[in-house]
């Protein structure tokens, strides 16, 4: 008997040095995926996406880069994808953070092949060229994964009360952890603001811009004027959006997923964690899966697992706990858990 399943795909940042090679370790069978995306980076003058893969070393300034992560990210998440074992897992649903948005609309059939491929490149583009600000993170919660009302107060202050210059945004709520973006001002001010916590926070994310805040609008009217409403269809299965909308075959208004897409998505807080809230009390599915590259975006989800006590879950002790004996969430980037999906 097949299990029920939301798929969950990563953002940005996902592809770092233990990634290299993932596509010909993984995926040398999908030639043809491979190659039209390939051929697609060619005519846009760019280094194909299996020659980055392909590299001896990997340089962040080279693959973290946003015109080249974006689409080195949706190389690896789809073909993860179209690993999944259709004869052990039913796919209820499909969600994203952040770029894995666009991997969404990709896997839920909203975007062909080649419409996905242009819209990610299109975006990693106009981002590496016209994107400004940046992001730091921030824990919501303590070190064992359980709500701390004082480390959100600090957040809310530091986005308020205690700024006083700049400008200064929640970008992404990513589980138990807040992902914060401004200009450079608002991001000095909110690093004075922050009390340190955990030796590591606040920390800046690198060749990050303010994403999911109004300081990208003009990004936003770049993609606009980039790309058509015709690349988007209603998808084939429901998707989840960054609001925790649910998107359906039947319901599904294409222009409205096109103005969402290119427009509130880039300039307003992408709550990640409302999605995953959504996939499990919506669909209750029997597992999650997270498809690759990596799998940083594991700590999150269990961060929003802990939050609603899913499965009884009320701390890191207790998901460390599940997973060794029951795992509730699959991780296509982890070597130990792999092999459950594919």
């Amino acid at each position: 008997m097949r299990k029920s399943a939301v798929v969950i795909f990563p953002g940005r940042g996902t592809y770092g040095k233990e990634e290299l090679g993932y596509l010909s370790r993984h995926h040398a069978d999908k030639l043809d995926f491979l190659s039209a995306i390939d051929d697609w980076r060619r005519a846009q003058n760019r280094k194909p996406v299996s020659a980055l893969d392909s590299a001896s070393v990997y340089a962040a300034s080279k693959h973290a880069s946003s015109i080249n992560a974006s689409p080195l990210t949706y190389a690896c998440a789809l073909a993860d994808y179209a690993s999944i074992d259709r004869g052990k897992f039913d796919i209820a649903a499909v969600c994203g953070n952040s770029l894995g948005w666009y991997l969404t609309l990709a896997a839920a059939g909203a975007l062909g092949p080649a419409a996905a491929i242009r819209l990610v490149d299109t975006m990693g583009a106009l981002m590496e060229k016209q994107g400004v600000g940046g992001q730091l993170v921030y824990p919501f919660v303590d070190e064992d994964w359980r709500a701390s009302q004082q480390r959100e107060k600090a957040v809310a202050d530091a986005l308020h009360d205690g700024r006083t210059e700049g400008e200064a945004f929640l970008s992404i709520r990513l589980g138990g952890m807040a992902v914060l973006a401004g200009d450079e001002k608002g991001l000095a001010a909110m690093e004075k603001s922050l009390p340190s916590a955990e030796g590591r926070y606040p920390f800046r994310l690198a060749r990050h811009a303010a994403f999911h805040t109004p300081l990208l609008r003009h990004v936003s009217n770049a993609a606009f004027e980039a790309l058509p409403e015709d690349l988007f269809a209603a998808p084939q299965i429901p998707m989840i959006d960054g609001r925790g909308a649910v998107w359906t075959p039947a319901s599904t208004n294409t222009d409205a997923l096109y103005q969402y897409t290119l427009g509130h998505q880039i300039v307003e807080t992408y709550d990640f964690s409302k999605s995953v809230e959504v996939a499990v009390k919506e669909f209750a599915p029997d597992v999650l899966i997270l498809a690759g590259p990596g799998a940083t975006l594991g700590a999150p989800i269990a961060q929003e697992l802990i939050r609603h006590r899913w499965l009884g879950l009320a701390s890191k002790a207790d998901f460390s706990a599940r997973q060794k004996n029951e795992p509730f969430l699959l991780a296509m980037g982890r070597s130990d858990q792999r092999g459950l999906v594919t």
